[in-house]
């Protein structure tokens, strides 16, 4: 699935992913591929994936995801 990660200045991350961690308002949940379409805003914390086989993160003071058709988009604060 596809990740991208915006902040109103730059893009932050885009890439393919295995999976998406991210901080959301009532907890921190999973999106896999395939994942069920979902809107969320986001809570500060880290947003975790595993590209390329290796795990990174991204701090966030906050923001929306949305998923939607294999693609994962975090607008960020």
């Amino acid at each position: 699935m596809t990740l991208k990660i915006i902040s109103a200045e730059d893009i932050l991350f885009e890439g393919e992913v295995s999976l998406v961690s991210l901080p959301g308002t009532n907890g921190r949940f999973t999106v896999l591929h395939n994942h069920a379409s979902l809107v969320s805003t986001l809570e500060p914390g880290n947003v975790r994936y595993v590209y390329n086989g290796e795990a990174a993160e991204i701090p966030v003071s906050g923001g929306l995801v949305d998923v939607d058709n294999n693609v994962v988009s975090v607008c960020i604060y």
